[in-house]
């Protein structure tokens, strides 16, 4: 036996089967009969299967014929071993010596040989060569988690017992017999052994006597009373007459813990044992608890009080140790089966990763060196979802830890197996004077169970068990929905999302849905059906019956649902943007956009129903409005009215792309004629005014809504115009001097005005583009119905702003013609600059000059006073 609780007979046939008999085993994944030329960690990973039978169950005292494959000989096998092939698990195995003489015996490490049977014994299994120190001719289950089971050698006299019991490690297993004499109980004299294993895990069994129903006491005057060891009584045994216990064998595997000892049917020691009679009907008595491990004061392991109830914690029957009996079927089976030690990663504290030699590495064979985490060999390693786990990797350059799907490790593409990476790699290798720093962060898609492992070895590190954390340490965002009574969570990926929904009361089943409502949205449901199964379900829904709900095909992903006390949770895993395009298929139009808030509404009810759904049981409490979650923000809103404050940006926003900023560019371009600077003051007062009330606007926006977003086009149009805007300030802070009367202007003052109209023209264009877009974007997070008024009234207002433009630029195109047929006539000396001259029109310099040779030109001549 390695493990797997495998017992049973070996028997040779013939060149090509052998018989398997009293065979039992708790059941693998892929297990098979295995062949290999030794029983090293090299020789058995390196085996081969030997035939097509398989043992994929758990065996129960069974016995068949295996019949080898046609290619295998016995000259091939020098181990036949119980094979589990996806973990590379040895259960048990036999090492052939001489195959031609069909003989087996034990592998050397596994335990030493017992006692030799009885020549009765001996006739009786004649086949058997040698007995592994797990079989007893007899077994008796004491009760459901203990059996007792033994070899009578009446000859020897000597009786081999055996104790095996699903006990903590730390727990002992007692069986003894009674005083017949006793007055005062069937525990009062009585000779009893004592086992169990020691806290490095060495088996030990011990004669004790009992003289009172106590823990063993001494007292100051130097007497001894209660449960105590034999030698405690006399003071010392130094040459064994006292204690007559002779340990033989003892392991724990698979949660259970076993002992075989022996002890003398008549012993020398006549004050404190017993004498057995095999064929007489005897009072055993037995018990399990907890043991007290030895100290300064007491050197020695003393049983604490069994506890528990009869019949399952202690108990007595009537034994004829001569009478075969084997009441028992099949393996003992632990609930936890994991006797490794356990590591919690904590997110905080470094796992310190090393190796060391192998000593009781959970899935034999291995290698001599293996990994330790925190000076422990191979435990087991506990993390949650969502919480980091940091590791300080000083294992040495040879030795590269990584978290792997694959049990066995040593890159498994190397064995052409397929394995998912979660973490590490060839990289993580460190010696404690420089130790490398791996931080690895298990998420809600991590399955319940990976391994960590050496990239560079196989099988040198165990298992990882992922539990879940709290919902808010597995997801990055969270919201409470409507009415307080249902929490969201999500994580966002590049293609997909991961969402939770958590309800705040009991509840026979929790469902979310997308949209505004239940009528015409996606439905997620989530319940416990009659078997204890958590389900979840995808629906749309187009009415209010109990027919407008049809089940959905959505490839969700990663699903789990549970209740706790009447709480459902339920998670899942969907695509973004479900991979179809049917029509026909309502969930391809599930598409969720990061971008666009998702309107979220609940209910919940007292019982869901797959199939045959009522309005009976589909009566349900459910939110009173929508909420739209920000799913990048991570933040969410009450579906309402539109916001004061935001209706105050849009009225700020409107009142200056949409009347200041143009009306300062119209008097620029339009007010020139009229004498003197007051064109100039009504564009700079309309352009600060304008440019303060957008700051002023950007500031209410960005306090209502918490932040400073860009993810939009109207942010990102917006963000546009301000910096337009502002750049016009700088722009006339830096413009070149204007030429003096009658001198052309110079190519700083053109470039300077071309970029400055050019700025501000394209700054109005953002600006009302980011009006346009503002407009959409508070219709898509606000409902259509509420807009409509408000774009005609926009699409209106940019109309008449068009048309007072086409007005003025009409008027203004004729004051040019008038302007250039007046310039003929001018008077010599009239050197005032006319500011309505158009500086950027190509004729600006040359208009006065620009006549035709046969034209008259009259000039006026004026008189100069001296």
């Amino acid at each position: 036996m390695i493990q797997h609780q495998l017992r049973g007979v070996f028997t040779l046939i013939d060149d090509c089967s052998f018989r398997v008999s009293e065979f039992d085993m708790i059941e693998g994944s892929d297990v098979q009969w295995w062949g290999a030329l030794g029983d090293t960690f090299e020789n058995l990973t390196l085996g081969f299967e030997i035939s097509d039978d398989k043992l994929n169950r758990t065996y129960k005292n069974a016995s068949f014929v295996v019949h080898l494959k046609n290619n295998v000989t016995w000259d091939q096998i020098k181990v036949v071993s119980i094979w589990d092939k996806p973990t590379a698990s040895d259960f048990g195995h036999v090492l052939l010596t001489n195959p031609n003489n069909y003989s087996y015996a034990s592998s050397p490490d596994l335990a030493p040989s017992p006692s030799v049977s009885t020549e009765t014994n001996r006739s009786r299994e004649r086949n058997r060569i040698y007995e592994q120190a797990t079989m007893f001719d007899n077994c008796m289950s004491l009760s459901p988690s203990y059996r007792l089971r033994w070899t009578l050698s009446p000859e020897s006299n000597l009786i081999d017992i055996g104790l095996e019991a699903t006990i903590e490690s730390q727990y002992y297993m007692a069986f003894g017999w009674a005083d017949p004499q006793s007055s005062s109980g069937l525990m009062y004299h009585a000779d009893v052994t004592v086992t169990g294993l020691t806290e490095e895990g060495l088996p030990f069994a011990d004669d004790y006597f009992i003289t009172k129903y106590s823990e063993c006491l001494l007292s100051k005057d130097g007497t001894v009373q209660g449960v105590c060891p034999d030698t405690i009584y006399e003071g010392s045994d130094p040459v064994g007459l006292v204690n007559n216990t002779r340990l033989v064998y003892g392991h724990r595997r698979d949660g259970v813990s076993f002992i075989r000892y022996q002890r003398p049917l008549k012993s020398v020691d006549k004050k404190y044992d017993l004498p057995v009679n095999p064929t007489d009907n005897m009072t055993v008595i037995w018990a399990l608890g907890s043991i007290r491990p030895p100290d300064t004061l007491r050197p020695y392991y003393l049983p604490q009080n069994h506890g528990g109830p009869r019949l399952v914690a202690y108990g007595h029957l009537v034994l004829n140790a001569s009478e075969h009996v084997n009441d028992c079927l099949g393996p003992l089976e632990a609930d936890n089966k994991e006797d490794q030690d356990l590591i919690f990663a904590d997110g905080k504290t470094p796992l310190i990763v090393t190796t060391g030699p192998a000593m009781h590495y959970p899935n034999p064979p291995n290698p001599s060196k293996v990994l330790y985490i925190n000076k422990k060999e191979a435990p087991v390693l506990r993390v949650e979802r969502g919480v980091p786990v940091k590791f300080s990797i000083q294992a040495g350059h040879d030795v590269a830890l990584y978290i792997t799907s694959d049990p066995i490790g040593g890159n498994a593409t190397f064995r052409n197996m397929s394995e998912t990476i979660y973490g590490g790699g060839p990289e993580a290798e460190g010696v404690p004077a420089s130790p490398m720093e791996l931080t690895w962060s298990p998420d809600r898609n991590t399955p319940d169970q990976v391994y960590y492992q050496s990239l560079f070895g196989q099988k040198m590190g165990w298992k990882v068990q992922v539990v879940d954390g709290g919902l808010s340490d597995m997801y990055n965002n969270s919201v409470v929905l409507d009415d307080q009574q249902v929490t969201l969570f999500w994580t966002l990926s590049d293609n997909s999302i991961s969402m939770a929904a958590r309800g705040e009361k009991k509840s026979g089943y929790l469902a979310i849905s997308f949209g505004s409502g239940m009528v015409n949205s996606y439905a997620y449901v989530g319940w416990v059906d009659d078997n204890g199964k958590g389900r979840v379900n995808t629906y749309w829904i187009d009415g209010k019956d109990a027919l407008s709900v049809h089940p959905t095909n959505e490839n969700l992903t990663y699903v789990r649902c549970k209740s706790e006390n009447g709480i459902i949770t339920f998670e899942f895993t969907r695509p973004l943007d479900p991979p179809c395009s049917s029509s026909e298929r309502s969930e391809c139009n599930n598409i969720i956009d990061p971008t666009t808030p998702l309107k979220v509404v609940w209910a919940m009810g007292a019982r869901w129903v797959e199939d045959r759904l009522t309005e009976r049981n589909m009566h349900s409490v459910t939110s009173s409005r929508p909420v739209r979650v920000l799913l990048m923000r991570g933040s969410a809103e009450a579906e309402q009215d539109l916001r004061p404050v935001l209706a105050v940006h849009g009225f700020m926003m409107f009142v200056a792309w949409g009347i200041l900023l143009p009306g300062g560019i119209l008097a620029a371009r339009y007010l020139k004629h009229v004498k003197g600077d007051g064109w100039y003051q009504i564009h700079v007062y309309l352009q600060y005014s304008g440019l303060a009330i957008v700051l002023l606007g950007v500031l209410f926006a960005a306090a209502e809504l918490r932040g400073f977003f860009i993810s939009s086009v109207h942010v990102k149009f917006g963000i546009a115009a301000i910096f337009l805007a502002c750049v016009q300030p700088v722009n006339a802070y830096l413009r070149p001097k204007k030429p003096a009367n009658g001198e052309e202007s110079s190519s700083k003052r053109l470039l300077w005005e071309y970029i400055h109209i050019i700025v501000g023209r394209s700054a109005i264009v953002a600006g009302i583009a980011a009006l346009i877009s503002g407009m959409k974007h508070l219709r898509d997070r606000y409902g259509g119905q509420n807009f409509q008024g408000l774009n005609f009234a926009l699409i209106i207002w940019f109309l008449m702003g068009a048309i007072i433009v086409v007005y003025l630029e009409y008027g203004e195109s004729k004051r040019r013609r008038d302007r250039n047929f007046g310039r003929s006539n001018w008077v010599l000396g009239n050197i005032e600059e006319d500011d309505s001259i158009d500086l950027l029109r190509a004729n600006r310099t040359f208009t006065d000059r620009e006549f035709h040779p046969s034209e008259r030109m009259e000039v006026q001549l004026e008189p100069l006073s001296r």
